[in-house]
């Protein structure tokens, strides 16, 4: 059986005919991918988040549906709508573009909250319940939403109940100087969306997402995980620290980035890597902290400096997860 590396790497090395110079981010919505967890992708408008959502549907074969959220779309708008049908004297439910493998929800921080929790029960069951009837959603399922954090002018911020539903949060940033180049000369001619081909099939997406969690995780790595999330809730820059979804977000991030990199087993280093993604955007900082410009990126960053990683001082304890 072909291992999770290599498939990830294939996939990943597609995406970046599309996406130049972000690896990172690539490897980041690849690894939520594998915990079937949902991205917030927040940038400034045109580096890349809505190709990066279409680039990794077309890479696993996976329908691909664009939802581009406004003050006025509605609930129905996205889940779908009952209609009465004349002929037979009995209502026809119409599913919503929420109805696709994979979800692209545009600016979603332009709709206003009773739109945007629409989406809590789609995120967290994979189901849609619509005038009492309950439609399961296609597998594999992924919402992967965009939203502007410089411009506040008629947008409704994201409530913490939705942000928590969220896996991870990535930004991709301004491309470096030679990749802004690159990306002239390749659509110099066509984006190279059009022609992007699939690598694998969805089928084999879903198997990789069971196989992620056969990942050993130690003992020690499980304390520590617990550790960093308790420091969330005691830090004094904290007005709400990170809930019990944010622990085991973390633990399955850990298992996908140690897989990506072709182990089978979690070391600290991996829940490292992914700390900040995963649980800045779950933090509400306090009024005092905001106004001394600490962020949610700082707390996370002083609660791995402080949390001891295992294994540092005494590693012969940790010999059995590195063997």
């Amino acid at each position: 059986m072909e291992d999770i590396k290599t498939i990830v790497e294939r996939i990943a090395a597609n995406v970046e005919q599309v996406i130049i110079g972000k690896r990172r981010a690539i490897d980041q919505a690849l690894a939520a991918l594998l915990c079937k967890g949902h991205v917030l992708l927040e940038d400034v408008p045109g580096t890349g988040k809505t190709m990066l959502a279409k680039a990794i549907a077309r890479s696993i074969g996976c329908s691909f549906k664009r939802i581009q959220f406004t003050p006025d779309l509605l609930p129905s708008d996205v889940t779908g709508i009952s209609i009465f049908n004349q002929r037979t004297h009995e209502f026809e439910f119409r599913p919503g573009p929420i109805f696709a493998q994979i979800v692209l929800a545009d600016e979603i921080n332009r709709a206003t909250p009773k739109t945007q929790s629409a989406l809590l029960e789609a995120m967290e069951e994979r189901q849609i319940t619509v005038d009492g009837v309950t439609h399961p959603l296609p597998q594999p399922f992924l919402v992967l939403a965009t939203q502007n954090p410089i411009e506040y002018e008629g947008t409704f911020p994201l409530p913490e109940a939705q942000l928590d539903r969220f896996f991870m949060r990535i930004h991709l940033g301004y491309p470096e100087r030679k990749d802004e180049i690159a990306i002239l000369r390749r659509q110099r001619q066509a984006h190279p969306i059009e022609t992007l081909t699939q690598v694998v099939a969805a089928e084999d997406l879903i198997d990789l997402q069971e196989r992620i969690k056969s990942i050993y995780v130690d003992e020690l790595i499980e304390e520590y995980i617990v550790s960093l999330v308790t420091a969330t809730r005691n830090h004094e820059d904290v007005y709400l620290g990170v809930s019990a979804r944010g622990s085991l977000a973390l633990y399955r991030a850990a298992q996908a980035q140690a897989a990506i990199l072709g182990r089978d087993y979690v070391l600290p280093d991996d829940v490292k890597a992914l700390a900040e993604p995963v649980l800045a955007h779950r933090l509400i900082i306090n009024p005092s902290a905001r106004i001394r410009d600490i962020s949610a990126a700082d707390v996370i960053s002083d609660v791995l400096k402080a949390v001891a990683v295992p294994g540092a001082r005494a590693g012969r304890r940790f010999e059995r997860v590195a063997r």
